[in-house]
């Protein structure tokens, strides 16, 4: 039984990895519930987010294609480039462990964030997305 959930937690995590990639925030957001626990690892009292608009808690599948078109919006298009170094599967959960690589289209600035991604598979759909990154070198990317 564990083999088929590994199975099914491996399959829906690759296919969301080559979706990203891809860049269609409807296709992506296709793989996540109706309803999902979204969090992200970012100070809740951090002011000046106004720059940085996608960093935030969300909780279903369409808030899932806003984050993405958020993120695409606010990023120089082609200057962009995530490394996996790793993905760890245990049942319905998996952690991806990697670099985003991307430039800042207000500032012009580019940089590097190391990340871990802990997403939750429940019946082929991802229920839970909590993202651990360098949100410091994020913000001096967006700061004026």
């Amino acid at each position: 039984m564990t083999a088929t959930i590994e199975t099914t937690t491996r399959a829906v995590i690759t296919e969301l990895l080559r979706r990203i990639g891809q860049g269609d925030p409807e296709r992506i957001a296709e793989l996540y519930a109706e309803h999902a626990d979204w969090k992200l690892d970012w100070p809740e009292d951090e002011h000046g987010r106004a720059a940085t608009p996608w960093i935030r808690h969300r909780a279903t599948r369409a808030d899932a294609a806003a984050h993405y078109r958020e993120l695409a919006a606010h990023h120089v298009p082609g200057q962009a480039d995530t490394r996996i170094e790793r993905i760890l599967v245990d049942g319905a959960d998996a952690v991806v462990l990697g670099e985003i690589r991307q430039t800042a289209r207000a500032t012009g600035r580019p940089y590097r964030a190391r990340f871990a991604l802990h997403l939750t598979i429940e019946d082929g759909a991802i229920v839970r997305h909590h993202v651990y990154e360098d949100s410091l070198t994020v913000a001096r990317a967006f700061a004026p």
